[in-house]
Protein backbone atom coordinates (compact mmCIF):
# COMPACT_ATOMS: atom_id res chain seq x y z
CA UNK A 1 0.00 0.00 0.00
CA UNK A 2 1.10 3.56 -0.75
CA UNK A 3 -0.23 6.63 1.07
CA UNK A 4 -0.44 9.94 -0.81
CA UNK A 5 -1.31 12.94 1.34
CA UNK A 6 -2.67 15.84 -0.67
CA UNK A 7 -3.67 13.14 -3.14
CA UNK A 8 -6.63 15.14 -4.44
CA UNK A 9 -4.39 18.13 -5.08
CA UNK A 10 -2.27 19.18 -8.02
CA UNK A 11 0.93 17.18 -7.72
CA UNK A 12 -0.73 14.52 -5.56
CA UNK A 13 -3.43 13.83 -8.13
CA UNK A 14 -0.92 13.48 -10.95
CA UNK A 15 1.27 11.28 -8.76
CA UNK A 16 -1.66 9.00 -7.93
CA UNK A 17 -2.42 8.59 -11.64
CA UNK A 18 1.22 7.83 -12.36
CA UNK A 19 1.21 5.16 -9.65
CA UNK A 20 -1.90 3.69 -11.29
CA UNK A 21 -0.03 3.58 -14.61
CA UNK A 22 2.61 1.48 -12.86
CA UNK A 23 -0.02 -0.97 -11.68
CA UNK A 24 -0.55 0.37 -8.17
CA UNK A 25 -4.16 0.66 -7.04
CA UNK A 26 -3.71 -0.11 -3.34
CA UNK A 27 -3.40 3.62 -2.65
CA UNK A 28 -4.80 5.57 0.26
CA UNK A 29 -5.46 9.18 -0.66
CA UNK A 30 -5.47 11.62 2.26
CA UNK A 31 -6.76 15.14 1.72
CA UNK A 32 -9.12 17.87 2.86
CA UNK A 33 -12.05 18.26 0.47
CA UNK A 34 -13.37 21.44 2.03
CA UNK A 35 -12.64 22.79 -1.43
CA UNK A 36 -14.91 20.18 -3.00
CA UNK A 37 -13.89 20.92 -6.57
CA UNK A 38 -10.70 18.93 -5.93
CA UNK A 39 -12.68 15.69 -6.21
CA UNK A 40 -12.30 16.05 -9.98
CA UNK A 41 -8.59 15.29 -9.66
CA UNK A 42 -9.50 11.81 -8.40
CA UNK A 43 -12.09 10.87 -11.01
CA UNK A 44 -9.61 8.98 -13.19
CA UNK A 45 -7.70 7.48 -10.26
CA UNK A 46 -7.99 3.96 -8.90
CA UNK A 47 -7.59 4.08 -5.15
CA UNK A 48 -8.27 1.71 -2.26
CA UNK A 49 -9.53 4.37 0.14
CA UNK A 50 -9.95 8.08 0.76
CA UNK A 51 -9.39 9.55 4.23
CA UNK A 52 -9.93 13.09 5.44
CA UNK A 53 -6.72 14.54 6.82
CA UNK A 54 -8.06 14.73 10.38
CA UNK A 55 -9.37 11.16 10.32
CA UNK A 56 -6.01 9.99 8.99
CA UNK A 57 -4.15 11.77 11.78
CA UNK A 58 -6.52 10.29 14.37
CA UNK A 59 -5.90 6.78 13.06
CA UNK A 60 -2.18 7.38 12.85
CA UNK A 61 -1.92 8.65 16.42
CA UNK A 62 -4.10 5.83 17.77
CA UNK A 63 -2.06 3.17 15.99
CA UNK A 64 -4.95 2.22 13.73
CA UNK A 65 -3.10 1.94 10.42
CA UNK A 66 -1.90 -1.26 8.67
CA UNK A 67 1.76 -0.27 9.06
CA UNK A 68 3.20 -3.58 7.87
CA UNK A 69 1.61 -3.13 4.45
CA UNK A 70 2.70 0.49 3.82
CA UNK A 71 5.39 0.59 1.13
CA UNK A 72 5.88 4.36 1.13
CA UNK A 73 4.32 7.68 2.13
CA UNK A 74 4.27 10.55 -0.39
CA UNK A 75 3.53 13.63 1.71
CA UNK A 76 2.24 16.22 -0.78
CA UNK A 77 -0.40 17.76 1.49
CA UNK A 78 0.17 21.38 2.53
CA UNK A 79 -1.20 24.88 2.39
CA UNK A 80 0.66 26.27 -0.62
CA UNK A 81 -0.88 29.76 -0.63
CA UNK A 82 2.14 32.06 -0.63
CA UNK A 83 -0.06 35.07 0.25
CA UNK A 84 -1.43 33.40 3.42
CA UNK A 85 -0.07 35.27 6.45
CA UNK A 86 -1.78 33.32 9.24
CA UNK A 87 1.45 31.90 10.62
CA UNK A 88 -0.23 29.77 13.29
CA UNK A 89 -2.34 28.02 10.66
CA UNK A 90 0.60 27.65 8.28
CA UNK A 91 2.91 26.12 10.87
CA UNK A 92 0.26 23.75 12.18
CA UNK A 93 -0.72 22.61 8.69
CA UNK A 94 2.72 22.44 7.04
CA UNK A 95 5.17 21.95 9.89
CA UNK A 96 3.52 20.11 12.80
CA UNK A 97 1.59 17.76 10.50
CA UNK A 98 4.80 16.94 8.62
CA UNK A 99 6.66 16.19 11.87
CA UNK A 100 3.98 13.73 12.96
CA UNK A 101 4.19 11.89 9.62
CA UNK A 102 7.98 11.95 9.66
CA UNK A 103 8.19 10.27 13.07
CA UNK A 104 5.48 7.76 12.15
CA UNK A 105 7.49 6.70 9.11
CA UNK A 106 10.71 6.56 11.10
CA UNK A 107 9.16 4.38 13.81
CA UNK A 108 7.95 1.91 11.23
CA UNK A 109 10.87 2.19 8.77
CA UNK A 110 8.67 3.47 5.94
CA UNK A 111 10.15 5.56 3.08
CA UNK A 112 8.96 9.17 3.38
CA UNK A 113 9.04 11.44 0.32
CA UNK A 114 7.72 14.92 1.02
CA UNK A 115 7.05 18.22 -0.74
CA UNK A 116 9.35 21.07 0.14
CA UNK A 117 9.48 24.25 -1.92
CA UNK A 118 11.81 26.64 -3.72
CA UNK A 119 10.12 29.31 -1.58
CA UNK A 120 12.75 28.47 1.06
CA UNK A 121 15.32 30.36 -1.04
CA UNK A 122 13.50 33.70 -1.00
CA UNK A 123 15.10 36.48 -2.98
CA UNK A 124 18.53 34.92 -3.34
CA UNK A 125 20.41 34.41 -6.58
CA UNK A 126 21.80 30.94 -5.84
CA UNK A 127 19.46 28.01 -5.38
CA UNK A 128 21.53 25.22 -3.87
CA UNK A 129 20.42 22.98 -0.99
CA UNK A 130 22.55 24.84 1.55
CA UNK A 131 21.57 26.87 4.60
CA UNK A 132 23.54 29.87 3.34
CA UNK A 133 21.21 30.09 0.31
CA UNK A 134 17.95 29.87 2.28
CA UNK A 135 16.02 32.96 3.39
CA UNK A 136 12.24 32.71 2.75
CA UNK A 137 10.22 35.83 1.96
CA UNK A 138 6.88 34.66 3.40
CA UNK A 139 5.51 32.42 6.13
CA UNK A 140 4.68 29.67 3.63
CA UNK A 141 8.35 29.51 2.67
CA UNK A 142 9.30 29.59 6.34
CA UNK A 143 7.05 26.61 7.14
CA UNK A 144 8.81 24.57 4.46
CA UNK A 145 12.23 25.85 5.47
CA UNK A 146 11.67 24.96 9.12
CA UNK A 147 10.60 21.40 8.31
CA UNK A 148 13.67 20.94 6.11
CA UNK A 149 15.72 22.12 9.08
CA UNK A 150 13.98 19.62 11.32
CA UNK A 151 14.77 16.79 8.90
CA UNK A 152 18.41 17.86 8.74
CA UNK A 153 18.63 17.92 12.53
CA UNK A 154 17.44 14.31 12.72
CA UNK A 155 19.14 12.91 9.62
CA UNK A 156 21.68 10.85 11.57
CA UNK A 157 18.83 9.03 13.35
CA UNK A 158 16.91 8.00 10.25
CA UNK A 159 15.76 4.39 9.97
CA UNK A 160 14.36 4.66 6.43
CA UNK A 161 14.53 6.83 3.33
CA UNK A 162 13.61 10.50 3.79
CA UNK A 163 13.50 12.73 0.70
CA UNK A 164 12.48 16.38 0.54
CA UNK A 165 11.77 17.76 -2.94
CA UNK A 166 11.99 21.51 -3.38
CA UNK A 167 9.46 22.16 -6.11
CA UNK A 168 10.05 25.20 -8.27
CA UNK A 169 7.25 26.73 -10.40
CA UNK A 170 5.22 23.65 -11.27
CA UNK A 171 2.54 23.85 -13.96
CA UNK A 172 0.34 21.36 -15.73
CA UNK A 173 -2.88 19.34 -15.57
CA UNK A 174 -5.12 19.25 -12.46
CA UNK A 175 -4.25 22.61 -10.92
CA UNK A 176 -7.50 24.53 -11.60
CA UNK A 177 -8.66 24.20 -7.97
CA UNK A 178 -5.67 26.29 -6.85
CA UNK A 179 -7.37 29.47 -8.05
CA UNK A 180 -5.04 32.46 -7.73
CA UNK A 181 -2.16 30.10 -6.86
CA UNK A 182 -2.46 28.21 -10.17
CA UNK A 183 0.37 28.61 -12.66
CA UNK A 184 1.06 31.51 -14.99
CA UNK A 185 0.36 29.26 -17.98
CA UNK A 186 -3.09 28.39 -16.59
CA UNK A 187 -4.04 32.02 -16.01
CA UNK A 188 -2.70 33.27 -19.33
CA UNK A 189 -4.59 30.54 -21.20
CA UNK A 190 -7.85 31.57 -19.52
CA UNK A 191 -7.20 35.27 -20.06
CA UNK A 192 -6.66 34.70 -23.76
CA UNK A 193 -9.86 32.70 -24.14
CA UNK A 194 -11.85 35.34 -22.25
CA UNK A 195 -10.34 38.60 -23.51
CA UNK A 196 -8.08 37.85 -26.47
CA UNK A 197 -5.05 39.12 -24.53
CA UNK A 198 -2.61 37.88 -21.90
CA UNK A 199 -1.36 40.07 -19.06
CA UNK A 200 1.90 40.02 -17.13
CA UNK A 201 3.30 42.18 -14.35
CA UNK A 202 5.43 45.11 -15.36
CA UNK A 203 9.08 45.10 -14.38
CA UNK A 204 10.38 44.94 -10.80
CA UNK A 205 13.65 44.32 -8.95
CA UNK A 206 15.61 45.62 -11.92
CA UNK A 207 13.86 43.37 -14.46
CA UNK A 208 12.11 44.79 -17.54
CA UNK A 209 8.40 44.13 -18.19
CA UNK A 210 7.74 40.39 -18.10
CA UNK A 211 11.45 39.62 -17.86
CA UNK A 212 11.35 38.28 -14.31
CA UNK A 213 12.73 34.74 -14.49
CA UNK A 214 11.49 31.55 -12.87
CA UNK A 215 12.32 27.88 -13.12
CA UNK A 216 9.05 26.63 -14.68
CA UNK A 217 8.77 22.83 -14.39
CA UNK A 218 6.13 20.55 -15.92
CA UNK A 219 4.19 18.52 -13.38
CA UNK A 220 4.81 15.22 -15.19
CA UNK A 221 8.55 15.72 -14.74
CA UNK A 222 8.11 16.42 -11.01
CA UNK A 223 6.08 13.21 -10.71
CA UNK A 224 8.88 11.31 -12.46
CA UNK A 225 11.35 12.61 -9.86
CA UNK A 226 9.10 11.36 -7.04
CA UNK A 227 8.89 7.95 -8.66
CA UNK A 228 12.65 7.82 -9.20
CA UNK A 229 13.15 8.12 -5.46
CA UNK A 230 10.50 5.45 -4.86
CA UNK A 231 12.63 3.18 -7.06
CA UNK A 232 15.81 4.10 -5.14
CA UNK A 233 14.97 3.70 -1.44
CA UNK A 234 18.64 3.87 -0.49
CA UNK A 235 18.85 7.56 -1.48
CA UNK A 236 17.89 10.22 1.07
CA UNK A 237 18.31 13.98 1.28
CA UNK A 238 16.80 17.30 0.27
CA UNK A 239 16.85 17.94 -3.47
CA UNK A 240 15.76 20.62 -5.91
CA UNK A 241 13.01 19.63 -8.32
CA UNK A 242 13.22 22.10 -11.18
CA UNK A 243 14.60 22.21 -14.70
CA UNK A 244 17.88 23.87 -13.81
CA UNK A 245 17.25 26.68 -16.27
CA UNK A 246 15.26 29.85 -15.64
CA UNK A 247 12.95 31.27 -18.29
CA UNK A 248 11.08 34.54 -18.43
CA UNK A 249 7.39 35.12 -17.89
CA UNK A 250 7.47 36.49 -21.43
CA UNK A 251 8.59 33.03 -22.59
CA UNK A 252 5.47 31.52 -21.01
CA UNK A 253 3.26 34.20 -22.58
CA UNK A 254 4.82 33.63 -26.00
CA UNK A 255 4.26 29.88 -25.68
CA UNK A 256 0.58 30.45 -24.89
CA UNK A 257 0.15 32.91 -27.77
CA UNK A 258 1.97 30.56 -30.16
CA UNK A 259 -0.25 27.64 -29.16
CA UNK A 260 -3.44 29.63 -29.80
CA UNK A 261 -1.95 31.49 -32.78
CA UNK A 262 -3.69 34.68 -31.72
CA UNK A 263 -3.87 37.32 -29.00
CA UNK A 264 -1.66 40.10 -27.67
CA UNK A 265 0.60 40.57 -24.66
CA UNK A 266 -0.12 43.41 -22.21
CA UNK A 267 1.59 44.52 -18.99
CA UNK A 268 -0.10 45.64 -15.78
CA UNK A 269 1.39 47.50 -12.78
CA UNK A 270 3.28 45.35 -10.29
CA UNK A 271 1.05 44.84 -7.20
CA UNK A 272 2.04 46.81 -4.12
CA UNK A 273 1.26 43.94 -1.75
CA UNK A 274 3.82 41.69 -3.46
CA UNK A 275 6.73 44.10 -3.26
CA UNK A 276 9.43 42.66 -1.03
CA UNK A 277 7.68 39.27 -0.92
CA UNK A 278 8.19 38.19 -4.53
CA UNK A 279 10.78 35.95 -6.12
CA UNK A 280 11.83 37.68 -9.33
CA UNK A 281 14.38 34.99 -10.12
CA UNK A 282 14.58 31.25 -9.43
CA UNK A 283 16.76 28.59 -11.01
CA UNK A 284 17.29 25.17 -9.51
CA UNK A 285 20.83 23.99 -8.94
CA UNK A 286 20.57 20.32 -9.94
CA UNK A 287 24.05 19.30 -8.80
CA UNK A 288 22.84 17.25 -5.83
CA UNK A 289 19.94 15.69 -7.74
CA UNK A 290 22.27 14.54 -10.52
CA UNK A 291 24.94 13.43 -8.05
CA UNK A 292 22.31 11.20 -6.43
CA UNK A 293 21.83 9.52 -9.82
CA UNK A 294 18.44 10.96 -10.77
CA UNK A 295 18.41 11.20 -14.57
CA UNK A 296 14.91 12.61 -15.16
CA UNK A 297 14.92 15.00 -18.12
CA UNK A 298 12.95 18.24 -17.73
CA UNK A 299 10.89 19.90 -20.44
CA UNK A 300 11.41 23.49 -21.48
CA UNK A 301 8.52 25.96 -21.39
CA UNK A 302 8.31 25.60 -25.17
CA UNK A 303 7.84 21.83 -24.77
CA UNK A 304 5.66 21.70 -21.67
CA UNK A 305 3.18 24.52 -22.21
CA UNK A 306 1.73 23.10 -25.47
CA UNK A 307 1.28 19.70 -23.76
CA UNK A 308 -0.60 21.39 -20.94
CA UNK A 309 -2.78 23.59 -23.14
CA UNK A 310 -3.66 20.58 -25.27
CA UNK A 311 -4.86 18.87 -22.10
CA UNK A 312 -6.86 21.95 -21.05
CA UNK A 313 -8.49 22.31 -24.46
CA UNK A 314 -10.29 25.42 -25.64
Amino acid sequence: MIIVTGGAGFIGGNLTLALNARGYDDIWVVDNLQNGIKYRNLLECRIADYLDKHEFLRRLQQGDLPVTTIEAVFHQGACSTTTEWDGRYMMENNYEYSKILYHFCQRHKIPFIYASSAAVYGGGKRFAEELACESPLNVYGYSKFQFDQYVRRHQNEQTAQVVGLRYFNVYGPREAHKGAMASVAFHLHNQLLQTGAVKLFSGCDGYADGEQRRDFVYVGDVVDVNLWFLDHPGVSGIFNAGTGRSQTFNDVARAVLAYHQRGELQYIPFPEHLKGCYQSFTEADLSQLRAAGCDVEFKTVEQGVPLYLGWLGG
